[in-house]
């Protein structure tokens, strides 16, 4: 009698791990995948995680767009005030004449610009900011409507308004696009596709 209860000539049986079970298994299947650490799989999310997240594209805005539309709406409205009130603007550097002295004017970007000023304290921030403060600063007032319908036209170049021009974002320019400045005026009219158009009504 052996103490295991069985026959003296009967092999033993060995205990077993059931992990040893599990690896027959896999190894009988032939599907086995090779084992990670708990460390290996960390490093692994870890890595994941800092990747970047794929960039959405980017959305062009659209004229349907609400907040296109609202300032588009905010814009006309600015406009619709501007043209309603009267501004300063002031004469040109030249000698002679006020009537011969034209009205100031910079050019920026190709386009020349009519600068004008809400009131006098904004005409002279302006001053200030070109160091001319002590010297004689003579204006015409005229109405905006007039600069924008009348002067911008006889400029004879590319011409838009520049409103307080010393004042950043409080200032406010009108370039020469059509809705602004009259067509004939307007650098995106292209009077001959404007008469081609004419043709086919």
């Amino acid at each position: 009698m052996s103490e295991h209860g069985g026959a003296v000539d009967e092999p033993q049986r060995v205990p077993r791990s059931r992990l040893a079970d599990y690896i027959e298994m896999g190894e009988a299947s032939g599907s086995r995948e090779p084992m990670t650490s708990s460390r290996e799989r960390q490093e692994r999310d870890t890595q994941q995680d800092d990747q970047p997240p794929a960039s959405e594209p980017v959305r062009e805005p659209t004229l349907d767009d609400p907040e296109v539309a609202a300032r588009r709406r905010e814009f006309a409205a600015l406009l619709g005030e501007f043209r309603r009130t009267s501004v300063l603007v002031p004469l040109g550097d030249g000698p002679g004449p006020d009537e011969e002295r034209g009205l100031l004017t910079a050019d920026l970007g190709g386009i020349r610009f009519i600068l004008a000023f809400s009131d006098e304290q904004a005409l002279a921030r302006y001053a200030v900011a070109r160091g001319e403060a002590a010297r004689e600063w003579r204006y015409q007032t005229v109405l905006g409507a007039r600069l924008l319908d009348v002067a911008v036209p006889a400029a004879g170049v590319p011409c838009g308004v520049a409103l307080d021009c010393a004042d950043g974002e409080e200032g406010m320019v009108f370039p020469p696009v059509r809705g602004i400045v009259p067509d004939e005026a307007a650098l995106d009219f292209d009077i001959d596709a404007d008469r081609d158009a004419g043709d086919t009504l």
